[in-house]
């Protein structure tokens, strides 16, 4: 392979608000916009709305399409070339001496690399692929590098878009087209656009991304946006207490305004994804949830006068985990572990024990879950059992090496709160390790469509089987650092308000109304 070092770097300028042609959007109290790509990248993306629409030139505002309950389709012209490759993540760093160091070491190795920006930091790869490049070819070298050092057995492989050259937009619409080099916006009469076919309030944007390719962009106000994300993060029905919406509608406002600009290399502040905060648009609204960020409008949580790290997951199992315990991070006062109530919201629980685990007779079987969305509160208490074969088929995935037969699966250390901190899998080709959160990664479980998904949570106990498999015990869903959102459920139904339900979940907050 070449020596060449390819740093991608694709300077995105961000313009503030916009307005375009007569249609303008109703902005928040404080003005604070926000932008969601909703498409992070594409070679071509459709916009347009159910009512009269306006696509512009954001550079330079002129008219390049109008229309009524229709959409026009942008694609991406290139004078260069556009290609999609397997490249291989080794890893994430704010470091700049940790990557030169590594770039130095992969190009002397003769090794393709490309670094790509990512949330004030740098993703760096190793390798190129085609896109049709068997998976032997892959693992045998990434096996390569990682015994040279360059990788480490929690790399993993992504299909990159690259466009080279300069980049340029086709709008097409009604048989006609134009082209710009330029980004282009979208803007309805009633303030509802579409981008690929899903509604948003506000307006949309096709940009171009830090790989050069195509982005789609919804901007709107913050408190507009908390209208598609809170009825996601808490459904309300069935989660309709008010007062856990209302928690909810202050974590995810503190969440929004902390993280703006975190992925403005590519063109955007946030993803609609699980990556960020689960962001559904317009036709996820439901009026529980809109009341409750109506009625906590500007009220964020904050810690020494700034802004906390408002994460939350769904249900903790009893009590919530030190961010330390969960994540390579150094403690962070306000997320500390506490106990929480029941769904019943009848009492408060204690690190659990193993007995409590295994004797649990309410605990949901996961092989035989294959949603989630219904009913959060299943997952209280859940056991797995893998077969002999299931559990070398897991492991061997997650270390991408046979592992043969699997001896033992031993917890070497728990946090203070019950949580795995290091676990051992004993197997015939060799001992492996994991830690933390990725635990569940390496242990993953096989629903009812035999798919393999990450195990619910580091709250569990692991036990052999008379068969030769093993079987885990457990408790929660998600990380559980933070506020849990079943938890707050809970208390809003014995009757907390949701000022007393973050100030649990987030100890030694402060609430304040910024706007």
């Amino acid at each position: 392979m070449s020596k060449r070092i390819l740093i991608f770097m694709l300077t995105v300028i961000l313009v503030g608000t916009f307005t375009l042609s007569s249609f303008q959007i109703t902005e928040a109290s404080d003005g604070q916009m926000i932008r969601i790509g909703v498409v992070p990248q594409a070679e071509t993306i459709d916009i347009g709305s159910e009512e009269s629409f306006v696509i512009k030139d954001k550079v330079t505002d002129e008219i390049l399409a109008e229309g009524i309950n229709d959409f026009a389709t942008i694609s991406l012209e290139s004078s260069g070339t556009i290609e999609t490759n397997y490249r291989l993540q080794v890893a994430w760093t704010t470091s700049e001496p940790y990557m030169n160091d590594w770039l130095d070491r992969a190009s002397n190795a003769g090794y393709e690399t490309y670094i790509e920006p990512y949330n004030n930091g740098y993703r760096l790869y190793i390798g190129e692929f085609p896109a049709d490049a068997s998976w032997s070819v892959r693992n045998a070298f990434r096996d390569e590098v990682i015994a040279l050092g360059l990788a480490a057995n929690d790399s993993f492989w992504k299909l990159i878009t690259i466009s080279t050259g300069t980049s340029s937009m086709k709008v097409s619409y009604n048989g006609e087209h134009t082209v710009t080099e330029n980004p282009v916006v979208i803007s309805s009469e009633d303030g509802l656009i579409e981008i690929n076919g899903k509604k948003y309030r506000g307006n949309g944007e096709v940009a171009y991304n830090s790989k050069g390719t195509l982005a789609g962009i919804n901007e709107l106000p913050v408190e507009q946006y908390l209208y598609g994300v809170v009825p996601r993060e808490l459904p309300p029905v069935p989660y309709g207490e008010m007062e856990a919406q209302k928690a909810q509608a202050v974590a995810a406002r503190t969440y929004t305004l902390a993280n703006l600009g975190k992925r403005s290399n590519d063109g955007y502040d946030l993803l609609p994804t699980t990556s960020d905060q689960v962001y559904a648009g317009y036709e996820a609204e439901h009026p529980i949830s809109t009341q409750a960020i109506k009625e906590t409008e500007g009220t964020v949580a904050t810690h020494n006068g700034k802004l906390i790290t408002a994460v939350y997951h769904s249900t903790s199992g009893g009590v919530t985990a030190n961010n330390e315990d969960v994540w390579d991070s150094e403690p962070v006062d306000y997320l500390r572990g506490v106990p929480v109530f029941d769904l019943d919201g009848k009492s408060r629980k204690k690190a659990p024990s193993m007995d409590s685990f295994i004797n649990d007779k309410n605990a949901t079987s996961l092989r035989k879950m294959d949603g989630y969305e219904e009913d959060w509160s299943k997952y209280y208490r859940w056991q797995f059992e893998w077969t002999a074969e299931e559990i070398s088929e897991v492991l061997s995935e997650y270390y991408k090496t046979d592992v043969g037969e699997v001896y033992e699966i031993n917890v070497l250390e728990r946090a203070n709160y019950g949580r795995i901190l290091e676990i051992e899998y004993v197997t015939e080709n060799g001992i492996f390790y994991e830690q933390k959160d990725r635990v569940r990664w390496s242990l993953k479980y096989i629903n009812a469509k035999g798919e393999h998904s990450v195990l619910l949570s580091t709250l569990f106990f692991i036990l052999p089987t008379h068969s030769g498999g093993f079987k885990a015990y457990g408790g929660g869903w998600g990380h559980g650092v933070g506020m849990s959102q079943t938890g707050a459920v809970g208390m809003a139904y014995d009757g907390d308000t949701f000022d007393e339900i973050l100030k649990h979940f987030y100890q030694g907050i402060e609430l304040e109304v910024r706007y």
